[in-house]
């Protein structure tokens, strides 16, 4: 026994590309019926399991053909390393003055210009 359709529906075999128009109550042939995509379309089955069916508690509910999530992703590459950071030299310090003996003494006082008188 086939599924019933709960709607009409406007469809072109898949086959002989005829147009059809099924009637609500109809049970179109496989090929008909797997160009239906409109689940809306079909009555629900009474004899179908539902997901509040005491024989589904803790069981994993059936999943349909397009709900395949497929095969498992590929985890992503991991990225190349970077080169480490070569250390930052530190700055040469500053060349320091150096004083010598001389330098340090306290400075001579130097010898003022005398003013001279005018001769007149």
């Amino acid at each position: 026994m086939g599924r019933r359709l709960a709607t009409a529906v406007h469809i072109e075999h898949p086959e002989t590309h005829e147009l059809l128009i099924l009637q609500p109550g109809d049970e179109p042939d496989e090929v008909v019926a797997t160009a239906i995509t409109n689940p809306d379309a079909w009555e629900e089955d009474p004899e179908a399991l539902t997901l509040d069916d005491p024989a589904l508690i803790g069981a994993t509910p059936p999943t349909l053909a397009f709900d395949d999530p497929g095969p498992e992703p590929q985890p992503a590459p991991e990225p190349e390393p970077t080169p480490e950071a070569q250390p930052v030299p530190e700055p040469m310090p500053a060349p320091t003055r150096t004083r010598t003996p001389e330098a340090e003494a306290e400075p001579k006082p130097q010898p003022r210009a005398r003013k001279q008188a005018d001769e007149k």
